[in-house]
């Protein structure tokens, strides 16, 4: 589809706007031909559901917000789920169908939207017990299945309780844990230029930063990317899922046209309806915390998003957005190899605090790299 914003007329905005009617967002559909406006008001909804949905806020309707949005209009029973590879399926009916086979006591994976086939085995596992067609697509049948059932158990999170337990048991020790190093952009897509400086190659070199600290830990660090190739947040979730990573830390700069946006933000999955990855939320913290104090930049906060590279991975995962290359003073530090030491450094002790769970720790901005060798070494004798 095409980029649409305001300003664009046709059959694509009448449908942007039919569907904003749908979620009541809009109270008005306008014109239902060739001549639909994308106008002020459709901006405003679209703003609004962006926000509400963990999307980038811009009242822009491009390829992420359309699939959302295109999801949103179904609701559990409005039409068959099944999985199907060359197209997945996506929308809040799948994400409702993961939330009731989850209390249910299935393992449907994180609720995410997307059926996949983990989505698929928890829901043939239902059907099985429920003495159901056992064939994965979730039909009339199933749906009234679903509906009549009263769950084992109500509040909590079992996924994401998982996920905490997988690091408690992991236990406090670096060694041997194996993280995905994700730097943004690559190849034809250089990200974010500014002032002589490249997205792209200024995180690339911040990788490889963390990364030799990482492996000095003995941690097994994955760079999702080489210096000359830029894959999709779908193919960079891929890696990490096939590679079994334990956490995901995927690095970015930012821009804005205003030159005095600047400092640093953490994003971690959720999706503004409660559903958060609480480890993922937990390291974002972490992460932010540590870069506030070691940097002096401006505190922009951790947020809860939706995106593919958040999403799509199912591990633990935070994008962090390091400085804007807009702003003269973040600019100027981000070009120093000295800076990214810091940077890379700070990111290296969220992620030791994040499995040390509180035991031994210190307090923010004063855990150096050598302490983080230090604990490993004592932790090894």
């Amino acid at each position: 589809m095409r980029v649409l914003r305001r300003g664009d007329a046709g059959e694509d905005v009448a449908e942007i706007r039919s569907m904003l009617v749908s979620l009541g967002l809009l109270e008005a559909p306008g014109r239902t031909d060739g001549q639909a406006v994308f106008d002020h008001e459709v901006e405003r909804a679209v703003r609004g559901f962006q926000q509400r949905r963990g999307l980038i806020t811009d009242g822009v309707v491009g390829p992420a917000t359309y699939q959302v949005l295109r999801g949103a209009i179904y609701h559990l029973g409005s039409r068959p789920l099944a999985y199907l590879i060359s197209a997945p399926v996506h929308g809040d009916d799948v994400f409702a169908l993961q939330d009731r086979l989850t209390e249910l006591g299935y393992d449907a994976g994180r609720p995410d939207g997307l059926f996949g086939g983990r989505t698929e085995k928890a829901l043939r596992n239902f059907q099985r017990d429920y003495g159901l067609v056992v064939d994965g697509i979730c039909g009339p049948a199933t749906v009234r299945a679903l509906r009549q059932l009263s769950p084992r158990a109500r509040g909590g999170r079992p996924v994401f309780l998982r996920e905490q337990e997988q690091v408690r048991q992991a236990g406090p020790r670096l060694r041997g844990k194996r993280i995905v190093i994700d730097p943004g952009h690559g190849g034809a897509d250089t990200g974010v230029v500014f002032g002589g400086l490249r997205e792209a190659d200024l995180v690339w070199d911040l990788a490889r930063r963390l990364e030799g600290r990482m492996k000095a830990t003995g941690m097994e660090a994955l760079v999702s990317r080489g210096p000359d190739f830029g894959p999709s947040e779908a193919e960079r979730a891929m890696f990490a899922n096939e590679a079994g990573a334990d956490l995901f830390l995927s690095l970015h700069t930012d821009f804005n046209s205003s030159p005095h946006a600047q400092g640093v933000a953490t994003f971690h999955f959720g999706n503004g309806y409660g559903t958060t990855s609480t480890v993922g939320e937990l390291l974002a913290g972490f992460i932010q915390r540590e870069l506030a104090a070691r940097t002096g930049m401006r505190d922009c906060r951790t947020h809860a998003k939706t995106w593919e590279i958040l999403r799509l991975t199912r591990c633990p995962a935070v994008r962090i957005e390091i400085g804007y290359l807009s702003n003269p003073n973040d600019r100027a530090r981000m070009s120093d190899p000295a800076f990214r030491d810091v940077v890379a450094e700070g990111i290296l002790v969220a992620v030791k605090r994040l499995y040390l769970l509180g035991e031994g720790d210190q307090p923010t901005g004063t855990f150096t790299f050598a302490d983080v060798l230090a604990h490993e070494l004592a932790k090894a004798e």
